[in-house]
């Protein structure tokens, strides 16, 4: 597996990398990868989320708070992340098409409720009442706010799983959901939307990355690798997939 960083700093060339990784992956020009970096601002909008009335709303919302808003192809409903998060994608070759798909939802969360738990913080894995996004296999902290949300690309030779990490900073990401849910018409309690340090304030982004690592150094075979200036350049195909 290749361990890669992020790679562009542009929130719509997050995404787009993201999809170009899964081409190479299936095409057999890279082995598995695993990308886990901090991004900039970013609001997330699922595909359900365009064909409700008040989505352009919503997007000008996200722009307000100074997030990005991109469309991603993967499953669920609006996330937002900032430089307090982490996003991590972790690509794989298939050999059929969604092949071990609800299997990855139960097995990842519980892999990295207890990455989290490793760290001392009461992560525990399933929705609680009133999440944004809301999953059976998010992972929340103490019950109360939901620390990661967990989504899929599932095609017939690989599959790109993507998890967003708030850790740190939780005013902001509060800020901009109270915002985009209310365009939206989307009811949810905001007291669900913070961060992991609202529970444990001696978290760091830093520690829950270098965790992250060990945790699939060990469960994997991981050596570094490079993005390359071929991969960033198509990543530039699939932007209109992503910008709003």
């Amino acid at each position: 597996m290749h361990r890669l960083g992020r790679g562009t700093d542009d929130p719509v060339d997050a995404l787009s990398l993201a999809r170009v990784l899964l081409d190479e992956v299936r095409a057999g020009k890279r082995p598995g990868v695993l990308r886990i970096y901090r991004p900039e601002p970013t609001v997330a909008f699922g595909a359900r989320d365009r064909f409700l009335p008040g989505f352009p709303a919503a997007v000008e919302a996200a722009r307000a708070h100074g997030f990005t808003p991109v469309l991603r192809s993967l499953g669920g409903r609006v996330a937002p992340y900032h430089r307090g998060s982490l996003v991590i994608d972790h690509i794989e070759p298939a050999s059929t098409l969604l092949s071990g798909t609800q299997g990855r939802f139960t097995d990842f969360g519980a892999m990295y409720a207890q990455v989290l738990r490793s760290l001392g913080i009461d992560a525990r894995l399933g929705e609680i009442p009133g999440e944004y996004c809301p999953g059976e296999h998010s992972v929340n902290v103490a019950g109360r706010i939901k620390a990661i949300g967990t989504a899929q690309r599932v095609t017939a030779a690989g599959w790109l799983f993507s998890s967003s990490i708030v850790v740190t900073d939780p005013d902001p990401i509060r800020a901009v959901l109270t915002d985009v849910e209310a365009a939206l018409g989307v009811e949810w309690d905001p007291a669900t939307g913070g961060s992991i340090s609202e529970v444990h304030p001696e978290v760091t982004v830093e520690a829950v990355a270098e965790a992250f690592d060990a945790a699939y150094s060990t469960a994997y075979e991981v050596v570094a690798g490079e993005i390359g200036e071929e991969t960033l350049a198509a990543a530039a195909e699939y932007r209109d997939k992503h910008e709003l």
